[in-house]
């Protein structure tokens, strides 16, 4: 009995730390849905958007003409495939790190700066290996700017639309390693994994550098709210400040890893017909802009960034709060 008693409490524990986090992911990235749109276009070298990148300024001057020509929803545009995903994502995100918290570090005595990376690491990992699709489809609809239907009237991408135009891309050409003409044949779902193993390279920095500046800042900067429970006493003012400079910190790390998996993701509407590896990426992304070329719209990420975690972190610990846990 005790034993059913305790996996029901596991398991309830486990949903209110998805709905804690899916709410955060969800209340943040509406926040800074505008600079996420113009940071994909920046990112993606969309050819309209190009001659304001580079300069804080730009990414105003950018937003104003997305405004100019859409209105209020081109700045949104994409927003919807946005929730779909980050809910699970960010859900599937803090479950892992609160189960893989305490599997590592059972008691803050037992925090390290080595078991703080490794937890937000692995519960990135995860989390974005259940999303992928989501987000190559949210690229997918903010980098699109220019939609016709037959009659010539202009369609704005939705999230199906959008979905039908991947999984119909040309397969890899003769030119393409046999291996990946063979692995797309069979399996037309690898269209929506598009640049999934940079992400999930560029993960492990980005989540481990979020969740270790989160957990020593914390640790060093918050009291306890008593011995026994070892819990911080945080208040939401020290959840967003120390949230911001996570992300900052996170940005920074893994975000030459971001821009080419941006480049890759749009590969199949800049080139249908192949499938464009890490390496050919990483050499047209120097080629064209060199060392800066990979870090081509790291202001708007700071921009975007910042307030993004601050919220995100501050939502979520506010979350756990209100549901008690």
């Amino acid at each position: 009995m005790s034993s059913d008693a305790s996996k029901i409490r596991a398991a309830d524990q486990v949903i209110r730390s998805g709905i804690a986090g899916g709410v955060a992911g969800c209340v943040a990235k509406t926040v800074v849905a505008p600079l996420d749109r113009v940071k994909i276009l920046f990112q993606a070298s969309n050819p309209e958007y190009q001659k304001y990148a580079g300069t804080w300024s730009g990414a105003f001057r950018a937003g104003a003409q997305i405004y100019s020509d859409s209105g209020v929803l081109g700045l949104f545009q994409g927003h919807s495939a946005t929730l779909l995903r980050i809910f699970p994502y960010a859900a599937v995100k803090f479950i892992a790190y609160d189960q893989v918290h305490d599997l590592l570090m059972p008691t803050r005595a037992q925090e390290t700066n080595l078991r703080r990376f490794s937890a937000g690491a692995i519960s990135g990992a995860i989390s974005v290996l259940f999303t992928y699709p989501l987000d190559l489809l949210r690229v997918r609809m903010a980098f699109n700017t220019i939609h016709s239907s037959a009659s010539g009237q202009p369609v704005r991408p939705s999230f199906l639309r959008t979905a039908r135009l991947i999984y119909a891309e040309g397969l890899p050409t003769p030119s393409a390693a046999p291996a990946t003409r063979d692995l797309v044949h069979t399996f037309p779902i690898l269209k929506f994994y598009r640049g999934f193993s940079v992400s999930l390279v560029g993960i492990v920095p980005y989540a481990g550098t979020a969740f270790l500046t989160w957990g020593y800042l914390r640790a060093t900067l918050v009291p306890v709210q008593s011995r026994s429970s070892g819990r911080p006493k945080a208040t939401p003012l020290a959840d967003l400040g120390i949230g911001a400079l996570s992300g900052a910190l996170a940005q920074t790390v893994s975000y030459p890893f971001e821009v080419v998996r941006r480049r890759m993701q749009v590969g199949g509407l800049t080139e249908p017909g192949r499938w464009l590896r890490w390496g050919e990426t990483v050499r047209a992304i120097w080629t064209r802009g060199g060392m800066r070329g990979f870090f081509v719209g790291l202001g708007i990420g700071y921009l975007k960034i910042v307030p993004m975690n601050a919220v995100s972190f501050a939502v979520w610990q506010g979350m756990k709060r209100l549901l008690e846990f």
